[in-house]
């Protein structure tokens, strides 16, 4: 059976549950966590239908063949200048990285570097895009071509309408969303609650960082917040309208809340099991923000494992699961079941 048919039969609608589900960040700053072929059964053993990968992987890339899970492949950020610079090597990037896998692997978006504007790197971001494009565009792929920023790309993000990039950022980012928008390709985005409220704990309370807040908190002219993940990313919206880029879609690339290694007061394994469970269940209800309602918002947590390889502290401890593939706590990835009064019921 052609495997482009195989793969298109794992995606159909018949095999899949109709319920919102959120992606995960398959990230391999460890030495101790499973081979990919391990990971890979467990992720489809919980119903996680969409991976995003830092780097281009041969072991996962190969796992990942007729998995029907869909993916985010990225470029690591020390070869943005040779894909910027040297065309050819955008093609030979995506001939080895790309065309081995693509009948048989969901390709959702390629990301030109992963947090590097504003920072050395990021005037090497545009062009890298761009030859990336066009080497897949000269194999007859479609294949959006992105680049994954943090937020604060953003010199202004409060209230959520004010938000603008930086003056450090804009000419950098300005030229990126023109090219978003020609080509009707998303922005991916690390949105985190938790480090905007542990750089500002007294004008952020915790319950609108949880997703805990009943009433709205923040009210910014019509729109009204309850959770700061909305207000975040209604920032990243605003400061693209300013760039010319209304018609581009966010993605969240990250999200997530450490487990362990702060202060033991905000990192607990209760807030973060809060945290991306209320997450989940705010994406399957109301999918869109205030300043976007419409707009279903492609969500992925960070990350899947502990990485024991990442500086010491909060960034060791942002996993779902251990390296033994058993959960720090308990969240399912799909939309919960409704209780009749429209509350979210976890089983």
């Amino acid at each position: 059976m052609d495997s482009w048919f195989l793969l298109m039969l794992l995606r159909s609608p018949l095999l899949i549950q109709a319920s919102y589900r959120v992606g995960v960040n398959y990230g391999m700053v460890s030495d101790n966590i499973p081979p990919p072929d391990q990971v890979i059964t467990m992720c489809k053993s919980r119903n996680i239908q969409r991976l995003r990968l830092f780097e281009p992987n041969p072991g996962a890339l190969a796992a990942l063949s007729l998995s029907g899970i869909e993916v985010i492949l990225g470029t690591r950020n020390e070869d943005l200048p040779k894909l910027a610079v040297d065309p050819s090597y955008a093609k030979t990037w995506v001939e080895t990285h790309v065309m081995p896998h693509v009948d048989t692997t969901f390709f959702k978006y390629i990301s030109a570097g992963n947090e590097v504007i504003p920072g050395e790197l990021a005037n090497y971001v545009l062009p890298a895009m761009k030859n990336l494009d066009a080497a897949l565009k000269a194999v007859g792929r479609k294949i959006p071509v992105s680049t994954t920023v943090p937020s604060n790309v953003l010199g202004i993000s409060y209230p959520p309408s004010a938000g603008k990039f930086s003056p450090v950022t804009a000419p950098v980012m300005e030229p990126i969303v023109a090219f978003l928008a020609s080509e009707s390709y998303p922005l991916l985005v690390n949105i985190y609650p938790y480090f905007a409220y542990i750089g500002n704990p007294k004008d952020i309370s915790l319950d609108y960082a949880l997703f805990n807040s009943k009433k709205v908190v923040v009210r910014d002219g019509a729109l009204g917040y309850k959770n700061l993940f909305d207000a975040m990313v209604d920032a990243v919206y605003a400061a693209l309208e300013k760039a010319g880029g209304s018609t581009v879609r966010i993605v969240v690339s990250e999200t997530g809340w450490p487990s362990a290694g702060g202060d033991g007061l905000v990192a607990t394994i209760n807030n973060a099991q809060t945290y991306n469970r209320n997450l989940i269940s705010h994406l399957a209800l109301s999918p869109g923000t205030p300043r976007r309602p419409r707009q279903d918002l492609e969500t992925y947590i960070f990350a899947l494992f502990n990485e024991d390889l990442k500086a010491v502290g909060t960034e060791r401890n942002f996993g779902l699961f251990y390296p033994n593939m058993t959960q720090v706590y308990g969240v399912r990835l799909e939309a919960p079941s409704l209780t009749r009064e429209g509350t979210p019921l976890y089983r």
